[in-house]
């Protein structure tokens, strides 16, 4: 894209959006303009043409017909109708009984992460503005499977723990709503540690073990509506654990009936395990975190592959710096996984 020249003669420095368009390629989506006049030959070929009335035939008269109601009264019942496929039926809904811990305050201030207690802050407007777009998604589908939302990444060490962390505290700042953190990263969990919290059993405990409740290892926070599951113990059969009959009841019994409940899932990164797929296919919507400085295109395209059986995955972009002056939007840096 050649930029455009100032009334001075000097050239201007192309917009934000142009600048943006140039780099991820946006340009090939623009459609073509359309000429303001067509030439002559082609005037005629699009001219409307000389429209024909045509009467109607009048129709024949219905010939009436003996009904088998006219010898026979049927005695059968209507069908009732059938509830609307998308509605989803009322059922108890399953109560966290773990153990309630203390999250250390402190910690989150050190890791750059929102401090539910503190005052408003660049941070945390940025992921009101994350949320409120999970938030209607949420809305807009009302099943369960978009109340369970996986943040991933391509590669380790782009952000997704931090934006993980930071979603699940912002949502959990909604009134009537409970928000559960789940450590799926079974090879490097480290939401337990970073929350000050220690680890315990957790979600592939309950993977491998068909008798154990799933409501028993959530773990409660002093942070009102804000709840994790660890990621428990590594089995070495992590992909297939996600892909059993296990997993999609255990999910269910998280999710059904609570409407007002949002599951935040921390993944593994998409292109250094298969978790994140299997995951993928379980969930309603994904943030794929981009780091700004690191993340190429071939990566998050690869990434977009794995996880294609989500049906709405969304970009984050972390760690971007938008003006000359090295303004950062936010400070999604957090990103020392």
């Amino acid at each position: 894209m050649e930029p455009s020249n100032d009334d001075d003669g000097k050239p201007k420095r192309a917009s934000l959006l142009e600048r943006a368009s140039g780099t991820f390629g946006f340009d090939r989506l623009i459609p073509a303009a359309v000429p303001a006049k067509l030439d002559s030959d082609k005037a005629k070929k699009f001219a409307p043409r000389r429209t024909i009335e045509v009467t109607p035939t009048p129709a024949p008269a219905p010939v009436p017909q003996r009904r088998a109601s006219d010898a026979h009264t049927s005695t059968a019942p209507e069908p009732a109708a059938a509830p609307p496929a998308d509605v989803e039926p009322d059922r108890p809904v399953v109560a966290f009984t773990g153990p309630k811990r203390e999250i250390v305050r402190a910690m989150l201030r050190e890791q750059g992460l929102i401090d539910p207690d503190g005052g408003v802050s660049t941070l945390l407007e940025e992921f009101r503005i994350v949320k409120r777009q999970v938030l209607a998604t949420t809305k807009t589908e009302g099943s369960q499977l978009a109340r369970r939302v996986l943040v991933c990444s391509p590669h380790p060490n782009e952000g997704k723990t931090f934006c993980a962390l930071n979603l699940a505290i912002a949502l959990a700042g909604e009134r009537d709503m409970e928000v559960l953190l789940v450590d799926a990263d079974f090879g490097n969990p480290s939401v337990m540690e970073k929350l000050g919290l220690q680890e315990s059993a957790g979600f592939m405990d309950v993977l491998s073990d068909p008798a154990a409740q799933v409501a028993d290892f959530v773990v409660g926070t002093d942070i009102p509506g804000l709840f994790v599951l660890p990621a428990g113990k590594r089995t070495g059969r992590d992909s297939e654990y996600l892909s059993s009959e296990r997993t999609r009841d255990v999910l269910d019994q998280l999710t059904r009936g609570a409407r007002n409940r949002i599951i935040v899932f921390d993944s593994p990164p998409a292109l250094a395990a298969t978790p994140a797929a299997e995951l993928a296919k379980q969930v309603g919507q994904a943030l794929l975190v981009a780091r700004a400085d690191l993340t190429g295109r071939a990566a998050l395209e690869d990434a977009v592959d794995l996880l294609s059986a989500c049906p709405d995955i969304k970009l984050l972009l972390n760690d971007a710096t938008f003006s000359p002056s090295g303004r950062r939007f936010g400070t999604y840096y957090g990103y020392g996984e």
